[in-house]
């Protein structure tokens, strides 16, 4: 006797061409009813025997979409119903989205195949995409993900688009953002001045940009995530015109390349590194340039540095343009230096019309811009430098422990929102420094926009402990108008939270030491700290140690002269006093004596050591002095010198450390060898503690761990005294994991 049956399925499966596959699936097994989209996920109504009905759901849960992600499923009978046959129903929406929200997925090979094909009617179309590529957190306005719930609501599907999606066969069945030439997205070329550039058609729109690129231009491109700014880049004079004209002298550029072949002749893949580069995220990943390579490039996409950010294209309309251009771009954030990335024309044209030549536009409107996802690898240890398209906003591992409804107003340089709305934890892509007023702008709309979409306001605020936080400020105000509670959670805390939560260690029963390095971070003692040793035990994280505190020196400026960190950690001696004038060393010579604030960063330590081994002096971005050291680490390949050997201690001495360093600059030793020697000490340091403690597992968070040399040398030491060693595996180690670190902190420890 039949029976009905209702289906389940929460997670990721909305926009991944799960309801096409239960259709399908139906059909192979022969059974009647309809799926549809809801708040929860996707509801299956199906009629059916008991053993049929299991060997279906077996199917679902082990043939699910690649891009799927099942969190959850259930499976109830309920009172008969009748079904003509099976059927994709219109979406319910009978409560509130309970559901991840789809990140965007890099172009298929399929679509790529397709719009390579001079026979197939999506031949050269730059918004080509299938079920399982395209934008859709991008692209998202409200839920359940359906085409009427997107930008993509105001293109009318034409006769063959609407067959496609009819009809169960195709790749396209149900896609919620399929579209083709005649009715889909149009692209428009514009000069700087606003005037179009005349053109044939739309189909040689891409061979003009082309031109344009390859005679030196500088073209905005609107990329289905935000504008690219895009310049040849094996062209000298366009990157340097570029930095010139977008306010940024130093800071490494991204670079598109057409294809995997290509990448392999200039650069040193990995196979760990090859698999990132073409996944669903494709983001921009570091890798060693090749010595031809570095003499091909222009010189000044990369100052100073070996390793280069390098990306495949990541839609249909960067496919096509690679194609075309043949050549190695410039790919880098459409933006002027500090502001969030742009995604309107009006935007773009005004605050872009004098750094670019060209415009390069199209009539999708982005709801969510997203800068590109970024990483490296320490061996196959993934390390996330930028967390945000292809990534954000889920964080899929984690699940709230309790209803409460918490928003996590994160951290002021990196900035991200973490909310639990319904037992699902979003954290959004990162933002940036919140001093920016555009990019305070983004952060406050995009929290608007969450409250709207998931309908729910936060039971409770959570902030950083330094008052002048940004984030601070407009949590403490939002909890204020709300009426309801904030609670500050401590910098480094939150990091150690942060990494405790990624690696499911809150249950643990044995000691864990969390390493929290960073730039910094205001401490519970009222210093700045940023060089912190932690234990977590029993819910309870407690402080046990530190680098030892040198004097913190000129605010915000010592962040950005790593000529200041020298001083503040040297006594005395021409090392320092040929670095600033007569009238300036007296200057910081007195507020060096009259200072009572102090830090323990490891960031500042690493600008220290920078400045003494003549690297830099001024920083022109964040964490260039730490770059360029680590790029000269790299360059050595001999025996390291322990710059603590012999030394016994509780808290990790700095300025011994620079003492050390300035004697054997002193006596002639390598800059490279000093260099490396230095970040291995710090290595070194940190299984010294953890031995000393009698603690075997170590967690790793702070902008520090970023740098690729100390991660590599830290688990081949850690391999040798047989330790432990964890680090983040879906979020960034800097600054962009404090909203969800105190969403964590706050979920699970006990203070």
């Amino acid at each position: 006797m039949l029976k009905t049956f209702k289906i389940q399925i929460g997670g990721q499966v909305q926009g991944v061409g799960f309801r096409p596959f239960i259709f399908n699936l139906a059909q192979t097994h022969q059974l009647k009813g309809t799926v549809g989209n809801n708040a929860r996920g996707v509801l299956i109504y199906v009629n059916g025997i008991s053993a049929t009905l299991m060997n279906f759901m077996e199917d679902i849960l082990e043939k699910a979409p690649d891009a799927a992600i099942i969190q959850s499923h259930s499976i109830d009978e309920i009172e008969p119903m009748e079904f003509e046959g099976f059927s994709i129903a219109p979406s319910q929406k009978t409560a509130k989205v309970a559901i991840p929200l789809t990140a965007d997925f890099a172009i298929c090979t399929s679509c790529k195949k397709e719009i390579q094909n001079p026979s197939n009617r999506r031949y050269r179309y730059a918004f080509t995409t299938c079920t399982q590529c395209g934008p859709r957190y991008a692209i998202t306005q409200k839920f359940p993900f359906e085409r009427a719930h997107t930008t993509m609501s105001q293109f009318i599907m034409c006769k063959s688009c609407v067959t496609e999606y009819e009809n169960p066969k195709d790749s396209r069945f149900h896609s919620q953002t399929n579209s083709c030439a005649d009715c889909g997205i149009r692209l428009q070329l514009l000069k700087n001045s606003g005037e179009p550039v005349q053109i044939e058609n739309e189909k040689a729109v891409l061979g003009k940009v082309a031109h344009f690129l390859k005679e030196g231009a500088v073209v905005a491109l609107k990329n289905t995530s935000g504008y690219l700014l895009c310049v040849d880049a094996t062209n000298d004079k366009a990157v340097k015109q570029l930095r010139q004209r977008k306010q940024r002298p130093a800071k490494p550029f991204a670079l598109l390349y057409p294809n995997m072949e290509r990448i392999h002749e200039d650069f040193e893949v990995s196979d760990y590194e090859q698999e990132a580069l073409e996944s669903r995220v494709c983001p921009i990943v570091l890798l060693d340039a090749k010595q031809r390579t570095k003499e091909s490039l222009a010189e000044s996409v990369a100052p100073g540095l070996d390793r280069y950010g390098v990306m495949l294209p990541s839609s249909a309309l960067l496919t096509l343009l690679s194609i075309e251009v043949e050549i190695p771009l410039v790919a880098t954030s459409g933006n002027i230096h500090g502001s969030p990335i742009l995604s309107s024309e009006k935007e773009a044209k005004e605050k872009l019309g004098p750094v670019v030549d060209y415009f390069l536009s199209h009539n999708l409107e982005i709801t969510f811009p997203q800068d590109d996802s970024v990483c490296h690898f320490a061996h196959e240890q993934r390390i996330l430098l930028r967390r945000s398209r292809g990534l954000a906003p889920n964080l899929i591992g984690y699940t709230p422990k309790t209803n409460e409804k918490v928003l996590a107003m994160g951290a002021h340089l990196k900035s991200t929102l973490a909310f639990t709305p319904n037992g699902n934890t979003y954290v959004s892509p990162y933002f940036g420094n919140l001093d920016s007023y555009e990019v305070l702008q983004r952060y406050t709309d995009t929290l608007q926009r969450y409250t709207q979409l998931f309908e729910e306001l936060p039971e409770v605020v959570l902030v950083d402990k330094h008052p002048s936080y940004q984030s601070a400020i407009l949590g403490k105000e939002l909890a204020k108008n709300w009426k309801i509670p904030v609670v500050e959670v401590q910098h480094h805390k939150a990091h150690f939270a942060s990494v405790l939560a990624e690696q499911d260690l809150f249950e643990t029963k044995t000691p864990v030491l969390g390493v929290i390095w960073d730039g910094t971070g205001l401490g519970d003692d009222g210093m700045i700290w940023g060089g912190e040793f932690f234990v977590y035990q029993n819910r309870q994280m407690e402080r046990k140690a530190s680098f030892e505190y040198f004097h913190s020196l000129a605010g915000d400026k010592m962040a950005k002269e790593p000529r200041l960190s020298l001083f503040s950690l040297v006594r005395s001696g021409t090392i320092i006093e040929d670095k600033f004038s007569k009238a300036e060393f007296k200057v910081y010579q007195k507020l060096k004596e009259n200072t009572t604030l102090k830090t323990s960063s490891v960031g500042r330590l690493f600008d220290a050591v920078a400045s003494l081994l003549d690297v830099l002096d001024i920083s022109t971005y964040e964490s260039e002095a730490a770059l360029l050291l680590e790029n000269l680490a790299w360059q050595y390949q001999g025996e390291y010198i322990d710059l603590l050997e012999g030394l016994s201690f509780e808290n990790i001495p700095s300025k011994n450390i620079i003492e050390r360093l300035v004697t054997l600059k002193n006596q002639g030793e390598p800059q490279t060898k000093l260099a490396a020697s230095f970040i291995h000490t710090l290595a070194k340091g940190i299984l010294k503690v953890a031995n000393a403690m009698e603690i075997g597992t170590i967690a790793c968070s702070g902008g520090v761990f970023q740098n690729r040399f100390l991660v590599q040398t830290l688990i081949g030491l850690a391999e040798e005294d047989d330790i432990t060693l964890l680090f983040h595996k879906e979020m960034s180690s800097n600054d962009e994991n404090i909203s969800f670190g105190q969403l964590a902190y706050y979920q699970n420890i006990k203070e």
